[in-house]
């Protein structure tokens, strides 16, 4: 540029400053926010320039105390001093305090992912996602688990953090996946253990697991999610994913659990598809699978009691009155209870979620109910024993029309059930409810056993016409070689 002063006069009209400031400028060679000395003054008292010592002691003395919290004390202890408005001067204050003298914050080490190591796995609830199956609430969890390095993930429905919902996950990630990696990291598995009678008994069965697979156990330290961080993270993610994809579905019921299950299969491989390079790169390190699977149930011994039910994992099941007294062995897997006897598999039961529940079919008892009539009216199970609200709502209308024998008669109706079909029995209730004439000629068994005979579907006779044999000699082209007529 040239150094003439109409030069400089021309610059700093462009500029909008007086040419004199120009020409200081330029004799400082220093940008106009170079020359602007720092401020390190208050433009306004400090109202809490007083009380300072004490906020820092009390900081001191708990470094996770909040601004808010500080500001509300002094406020009861100082009334009237200390107006609403002022809580952001002290949240200015308390923040710079902890940038500049507080004491060091956590530090996490970002971690370099290598191909085959690690995977990590964890229970997340499924709840707030409000997923229903026919219509009905849906309350489960998920297994899920991660491959640190490729982040390729698997999910397998549950209903409670056990050992048989965490093998069950884990070999249905790992033979879905077609190998194993070197280390499996989990939280502390707390509820697991303490979902078993014998935290000895987890650990042994959680490391026979992972001796099975060949793999090394880890566990994070307790209160450190973020050391789980990569399944901790994909939970958020993959819950995103599947509400987004139940957006797009236009409905959250499903017909059954079926449904639901191979919905999430089809969305998984959506989202692993993506992931395909890494995969192909960590599948070099994995190690390979075993000939087959390690069993997940748990196996227990025990004796059907005299009220023909048997106490499993502090929940109670029935069986049939006919192994009373009998030691059967109870199988648990995560969704069902198997009841063994003689090596053969005699009862197959939903697996109760919790604990103290009890599950109690009337058809196992029903042959001795009805034969002691009495014991309905306090029976500890009576609840169970109610099919449908058809079937309570008959026992009430007999309680009301003739109460010495309602509990004979409603007990004879559950026997029918029994023998010819609950669903049948049910649809006989609803149409003699449904009339409103509950009396002494329609409510009873006999009544109920004529509607089942009346509503029978009738037998369908097929007239099969005779068929000449020679057609096929005809169809054959012809006698065959040798045969006279």
């Amino acid at each position: 540029m040239s150094k003439t002063e109409n030069t400089q006069e021309l610059a700093a009209a462009k500029a909008g400053m007086d040419v004199k400031t120009a020409r200081k400028y330029l004799k400082s060679a220093k940008l106009p926010s170079e020359d602007k000395p720092d401020r390190d003054w208050r433009t306004r008292t400090d109202p809490f320039k007083r009380v300072w010592g004490e906020v820092r002691q009390q900081l001191d003395g708990n470094p996770g105390l909040e601004a808010k919290t500080v500001f509300e004390a002094l406020q009861r202890k100082y009334p009237g001093e200390f107006a609403d408005g002022q809580l952001r001067t002290l949240q200015r204050h308390i923040k710079r305090w902890r940038a500049t003298e507080g004491p060091g914050r956590e530090v996490f080490f970002v971690q370099r992912h290598v191909p085959g190591r690690l995977g990590e796995s964890d229970f997340t609830h499924m709840n707030e996602l409000a997923i229903t199956i026919g219509g009905q609430s849906f309350s489960h969890m998920l297994y899920h688990f991660v491959l640190t390095y490729s982040n390729w993930e698997d999910a397998t429905v549950c209903y409670s953090e056990s050992f048989e919902s965490l093998s069950e996950g884990l070999q249905n990630a790992l033979w879905e996946l077609g190998g194993a990696p070197l280390e499996h990291r989990t939280d502390r598995l707390s509820t697991a253990v303490n979902n078993m009678t014998d935290e000895k008994e987890f650990t042994a069965r959680y490391e026979g697991l992972l001796r099975h697979y060949r793999m090394d156990g880890q566990k994070i330290q307790a209160g450190r999610a973020n050391e789980n961080g990569d399944v901790e993270q994909r939970h958020h993610r993959l819950k995103r994913a599947i509400d987004q994809a139940l957006m797009l579905r236009d409905s959250r019921d499903f017909v059954s659990l079926a449904d639901y299950k191979q919905f999430l299969r089809l969305l998984l491989a959506q989202l692993n598809a993506g992931r395909r390079d890494r995969v192909k790169v960590e599948m070099q390190y994995l190690r390979a699978l075993p000939d087959r699977r390690l069993e997940s149930s748990k196996r227990v011994k025990v004796r059907v009691d005299s009220g023909s039910v048997i106490y499993v994992d502090r929940n109670v099941y029935s069986v049939h009155s006919r192994l009373i007294g009998e030691q059967v062995e109870a199988r648990l897997s995560a969704e069902t209870v198997e009841v063994w006897y003689a090596g053969q598999k005699v009862e197959q039961l939903p697996r109760l979620r919790g604990r103290g529940k009890h599950r109690v079919d009337y058809r196992h008892i029903i042959d001795w109910l009805v034969r002691k009539p009495g014991a309905f009216t306090n029976y500890r199970y009576r609840e169970e024993l109610f099919p449908t609200s058809r079937f309570r709502m008959t026992w009430d209308a007999w309680r009301e029309l003739d109460p010495l024998r309602a509990n004979k008669r409603y007990l004879e109706i559950l026997e029918l059930a029994a023998e010819e079909g609950e669903a049948l029995v049910d649809a006989a209730l609803r149409r003699v409810l449904e009339e409103g004439e509950i009396g002494e000629g329609k409510l009873n068994v006999d009544a109920i056993r004529r509607a089942l005979r009346d509503e029978a579907p009738s037998v369908t006779e097929v007239a099969v016409a005779e068929v000449a044999l020679a057609s096929f000699d005809e169809l054959l082209g012809g006698n065959p070689t040798g045969v006279t007529q």
